[in-house]
């Protein structure tokens, strides 16, 4: 396969590495994929559902959550069902357009994921350690506010990173991953110096990370205090109800972005352990989410068991 396809015949059609995959597997990796894709799509969309049209739901700390099922449905949409129809099709193909597209959103994913997860905690911190003045403060406006400082944030960031891509010259045509990513763009260069597109990179990664730790652990920290020195059990225990389920959403998006990231760095690793720790990243998150948030939230449970009870009397 021609890698060093010179510039001025660049085709938009790239060649994309995929799993091998043996022929008698291929049928049920597609179905067990397209079940997980199924599943994270419903239940993203009954949260979002839920949190829509249930009045019980319309609470500030519920118009934030509502961008986590959302964003995790561009997550894995963005990444799995074209891995999928790959593995079927064997073409092992991707138009470039596309590809930036996918991209794109994947990064937006991830950075969106963090900045929203930190609007939850600072919400979080609020509604247990301010009680009597949560309500004048998250407002309406406030809420959107916040809302769109954490997209408005990560969009820029992003776009500036993509920016900073479309600059470079390409001459190669093969994707060394299973789907794109800036990294992956780039590696489409003709060797030209990426040095400022690698140091902004680890910049906005350094920076959605350390703002938004920040924000998780003064707000987590506030809370724990607030718990340790009120007497009341109750208070306790909605703390622990309220967070844990955050807590648990981050530390599983966390894990998979370290081994994903320290993967890259380990050339040894093989290149089918890199790509399905990759893809974890945008499938794992998306497939719990919605049963740790259904379980763990206390109001959105309520609301999903009155939903059924009254589909049921209603038939």
């Amino acid at each position: 396969m021609d890698n060093t396809v010179l510039n001025e015949t660049f085709s938009f059609e790239l060649k994309i590495a995929s799993y091998d995959i043996h022929p008698s597997a291929v049928y049920p990796v597609f179905i067990i994929g397209m079940l997980i894709y199924l599943i994270s799509v419903v239940c993203n969309l009954i949260i979002l559902l839920l949190i829509a049209t249930q009045k019980s739901l319309h609470k500030p700390m519920f118009y934030i959550l509502f961008s986590l099922p959302l964003n995790d449905l561009v997550g894995i949409t963005a990444v799995l069902p074209r891995v999928l129809v790959d593995i079927v099709t064997q073409e092992h193909t991707v138009y470039y357009p596309t590809c930036v597209i996918q991209a794109f959103l994947i990064h937006m994913f991830g950075g969106g994921t963090l900045f929203v997860l930190a609007a939850m905690s600072f919400d979080r911190y609020l509604a247990i350690c301010k009680p009597l003045r949560y309500h004048s403060i998250m407002t309406p406006l406030t809420v959107a506010g916040i809302l769109l400082l954490a997209w408005g944030t990560d969009f820029i960031l992003i776009l500036v990173l993509f920016l900073l891509q479309s600059r470079i010259r390409r001459c190669r045509n093969v994707i060394q991953n299973m789907y794109c990513s800036n990294f992956a763009l780039l590696g489409l260069s003709c060797g030209e110096d990426t040095t400022i597109n690698n140091i902004y990179g680890l910049f906005i990664t350094a920076f959605m990370h350390i703002i938004t730790i920040t924000i998780q652990l003064f707000s987590y920290v506030q809370i724990l205090l607030a718990c340790v020195f009120h007497r009341q059990s109750d208070a306790k225990t909605k703390a622990l109800n309220t967070c844990l389920a955050q807590l648990i959403v981050f530390l599983i998006f966390e894990f998979i972005s370290f081994f994903t990231i320290t993967t890259y760095r380990f050339p040894n690793v093989p290149s089918t352990v890199r790509m399905t720790i990759g893809m974890m990243t945008f499938v794992i998150s998306p497939f719990l989410n919605p049963f740790i948030y259904g379980m763990k939230t206390k109001d959105i449970r309520i609301s999903f068991i009155q939903v059924l009870r009254k589909r049921k009397l209603s038939t």
